[in-house]
């Protein structure tokens, strides 16, 4: 056995004086209490009971300041009535309210003064449940170029189809490289004109310039020249942007909207009678023996379609078969094309 050797020399042990005791509840119980924690080590105010029987610790008896916990109580009841009533946090509420209406109705005053667009019942942004999560934006003007030999038919379908719901503005213009837009651009334009605007409805304004380009292409950016090339795409971004009706990303239909769209594509750049043939088939078999492409409501697949077909002359009625010829009868009688 080896003795160790002491590292501290023997010091007073000075207590600490910032302990509280316990207030006893029971009066009558207070000296069993007082027996009860001597015997067994516990430690009140600055006295301390040491378990051991064999040494014992005195320490001289000091000021306790004793917690008294009735007394906070009510002091904190107090100033909670007194600084966070909920009537005066109501209050306040209210009237936050109240100034942020007062200034949507002054922001929708300046909004119709300049001429923007407005956002009736039927809002023009897609509701957060719909768009993924994305954030809404205001809607831009549209620019719009265009041949006059490539008539975009979509914009005056689309104008007679939303009358009722949303309001598309065309406002056309002529390009320095079209010397005349020729007859067929006139009575487009004179149809366009005809479609009365109601400023109550959620409404896009379009610029549609005559121009010599090779495709018609759509501007949507105000600060960037960021074209989308082709009637179908124009097309579907209108319809995200137009009645919720029309949108159709959720809609368990879309993939075949979609397909549809894409025939109408390929559709425009057929160069032989047998190609646009195999188009005509393949419209034929994804409206089978519906109402309209997609189920029994219009949809922007029916209006592609349509303008599609319009805008190819060659196609005669004779080509098109009879689940086809019934189908254009009932788009006709609602984008009055």
């Amino acid at each position: 056995m080896y003795e160790l050797k002491t590292l501290l020399p023997e010091y007073d042990i000075q207590l600490p004086t910032c302990m509280y005791p316990m207030k006893v509840l029971n009066s009558s119980a207070k000296g069993a209490a007082s027996k009860a924690g001597a015997s067994n080590g516990f430690c009140s105010g600055n006295v301390n009971y040491n378990a051991t029987s064999a040494d014992s610790i005195d320490v001289p008896k000091k000021n306790v300041c004793v917690l008294d916990l009735d007394n906070l109580s009510a002091k904190i009841q107090n100033l909670l009535k007194s600084s966070n009533d909920v009537a005066t946090v109501s209050a306040r509420q209210a009237k936050v309210l109240k100034q942020l209406q007062e200034l949507k109705q002054q922001m929708a005053n300046i909004r119709t003064t300049l001429g923007l667009c407005q956002k009736g019942a039927e809002s023009t942004v897609q509701p957060i449940l719909q768009n993924a999560g994305l954030r809404e934006e205001p809607l831009h003007d549209i620019v719009i170029n265009g041949h006059p030999m490539f008539i975009p038919y979509a914009l005056l379908a689309l104008k007679n189809a939303w009358k009722d719901r949303f309001t598309i503005d065309v406002k056309t213009f002529k390009h320095s490289t079209i010397p005349d837009i020729g007859g067929e651009a006139t009575e487009f334009e004179k149809k366009l004109a005809q479609v009365k605007i109601d400023p109550s409805k959620p409404k896009v304004n379009v610029s549609l310039i005559w121009k010599n380009c090779e495709h018609t292409e759509m501007i949507s950016s105000p600060t960037m020249y960021v074209p989308i090339y082709g009637e179908v795409n124009i097309i579907r971004y209108l319809g995200r942007v137009g009645p919720i009706a029309y949108r159709y990303e959720n809609s368990p239909n879309c993939n075949e909207i979609d397909a549809v769209l894409d025939i109408c594509y390929q559709l425009l750049r057929c160069n032989t009678s047998r190609s646009r043939a195999s188009m005509l088939r393949a419209l034929d078999l994804r409206l089978g023996k519906q109402k309209y492409f997609g189920g029994d409501e219009i949809s922007i697949a029916d209006i592609g379609v349509h303008s599609s077909l319009k805008r190819l002359p060659v196609i005669k009625s004779a080509d098109l078969t009879s689940a086809l010829t019934g189908w254009r009868k009932r788009v006709q009688l609602i984008t009055q094309l």
